[in-house]
């Protein structure tokens, strides 16, 4: 099997994908990893199997198109989270403080006389708060978001979080002194600082527009490493010109933000360490390698999570649409053969589903033909 790197990609995934022909130049691959590079438009052969992800965020993969040809996309949820909770936490003290405008305008002074005295006149209009105390709203609480607020929790600050989807695994991790509240709206009015953890959708865009701002505190701090179009540019430039919001942090710098007063831009750094690197590409290495080999699916974006240990002669993996009846046809076509089925499962995710068949004999090409000629079958992998 070959697998593609679109990306550089970190060489601790080379031990894991040793038995496979893997490189920048495969052509045809059976499986991709990446990390930033954008496929929009790329041109998906038949053999291709899956996409890694070496990051949370998959907007630079065309999911849909992938789902529709049966096509798994896997990204690397939590795999970053350290890395950018301590962006977070930075951003936090900054947010609070002007250290940065007052660490700039100290090289500005060169090699001026009576140095000492001319910091202490003018340092006054660099003061700020400190974070110990405050309330910091956490909007989305997966890896990251509760990274982040236990970590605040830490520091002293008041906690709020708000996540429709928050998962018992989450739930599990989080410090019980974090408020959990019904509403955005609730943590809006009760949030000195808000820092935003949560996947863009067409449902989350401008997700942080006018009317959000209008019902945050007056002078709150607004920190963004998830995604720049969760929050709405020009709405936010006017909240910060009238000083609703104090300042505004982010890790996705917008043309418009730049060179204004209260708005700090970093260059996407959120996991630009070398230890996100390698716990990325490991992480997706991996969960590649297993469904490659296995057709067990970890971590995917489009298609159900789904996990069986290999004890039969044979596994048969099942892409196809969630539809009625079609899972009594696809078991008839094995049976009506003759063919006992050891294990199964089979779970759907929206309109789409995913079937694992381990199987005491292989199946001929007949029974794998008949399968693939179901309607509502996408693809049929004999393993």
């Amino acid at each position: 099997m070959k697998i593609l790197k679109l990306n550089e990609i970190s060489p601790v995934a080379d031990p894991v994908l040793r038995e496979y022909e893997y490189s920048a130049a495969v052509s045809d691959p059976d499986g991709i990893i990446l990390r930033s590079f954008s496929m929009h438009g790329y041109d998906f052969s038949d053999n291709l199997l899956a996409v890694a992800r070496a990051g949370a965020g998959v907007n630079n993969i065309p999911v849909e198109e992938c789902t529709k040809q049966g096509i798994v996309v896997f990204n690397t949820p939590g795999a970053n989270a350290n890395a950018v909770k301590e962006l977070v936490l930075c951003e936090l003290f900054l947010g609070g403080r002007k250290i940065i405008e007052g660490a700039n305008w100290v090289q500005t002074l060169g090699s001026e006389e009576n140095l000492s005295k001319r910091i202490e006149q003018g340092k006054s209009k660099f003061s700020g708060s400190e974070i110990f105390g405050k309330a910091l709203g956490v909007i989305g609480l997966g890896a990251i978001g509760t990274a982040v607020a236990n970590a605040a929790t830490g520091l002293g600050m008041k906690v709020v979080g708000y996540d429709p989807y928050f998962s018992v695994k989450n739930a599990l991790l989080l410090d019980s002194r974090v408020h959990i509240v019904p509403s955005l709206e609730e943590l809006y009015a009760l949030s000195d600082f808000i820092t935003l953890h949560l996947p863009f959708t067409e449902e989350t865009r401008n997700l942080i527009g006018s009317a959000a701002l209008s019902a945050c505190k007056q002078g709150v701090v607004l920190i963004n490493n998830a995604r720049g179009e969760l929050v709405d540019s020009e709405a936010l430039l006017e909240s910060v010109a009238c000083g609703k919001v104090a300042r505004y942090l982010t890790d996705f710098p917008d043309p418009r933000f730049l060179g204004k007063e209260n708005i700090i831009c970093v260059p996407h750094l959120g996991a630009s360490t070398p230890e996100a690197e390698d716990n990325c590409a490991l992480m997706a290495a991996k969960q590649l390698a297993d469904y490659l080999e296995n057709g067990n699916i970890a971590n995917s974006v489009n298609y159900p999570a789904m996990s069986m240990p290999r004890r039969s002669v044979c596994r048969v993996c099942v892409h196809h649409k969630n539809v009625k009846e079609i899972l009594s046809k696809i078991l008839s076509a094995v049976s009506s053969r003759g063919i006992n089925i050891a294990h199964m499962q089979d779970l759907s995710k929206g309109d789409y589903a995913y079937l694992l068949l381990d199987l005491d004999e292989r199946p001929n090409v007949e029974c794998a033909d008949a399968l693939r000629a179901i309607p509502g079958v996408i693809r049929v992998r004999v393993l």
